[in-house]
C-alpha cells in the first residue's frame, strides 16, 4: 500500500496520545526533541511511533510522517473531537 492510498479511517485505531505523536512527526524532529515537546520520555516516544506504524499498517516512521503531513486535517479534526 502506498501512502497516497492511505485510508484515513485507520486513524480511529490510534489513542489520543498516538495521534498527538503522529501529528508532531510532521515537524521532522528527532525523538529526543519530540519527547521534550510532549513532556514524556524518549523511550515512550519510540513506543508510540512503533504502535502508530503497526496500527496504521505502515512500514516505517517515514511513512507515518508522510501520513501526518498528507492527512494533517483529519488528524486535527480527531484531536478536536476527542
Amino acid at each position: 500500500m502506498s501512502v497516497a492510498e492511505f485510508d484515513t479511517r485507520k486513524l480511529d485505531r490510534l489513542t489520543c496520545r498516538e495521534r498527538e505523536v503522529l501529528r508532531n512527526l510532521a515537524r521532522a524532529e528527532p525523538n529526543r526533541a519530540l519527547a521534550r515537546r510532549l513532556g514524556i520520555a524518549e523511550r515512550t516516544i519510540k513506543a508510540h511511533i512503533t504502535s502508530v506504524v503497526r496500527k496504521l499498517d505502515l512500514d516505517s516512521r517515514l511513512e507515518a510522517t508522510l501520513v501526518s503531513v498528507q492527512h494533517r486535517e483529519a488528524l486535527t479534526q480527531d484531536s478536536i473531537a476527542s
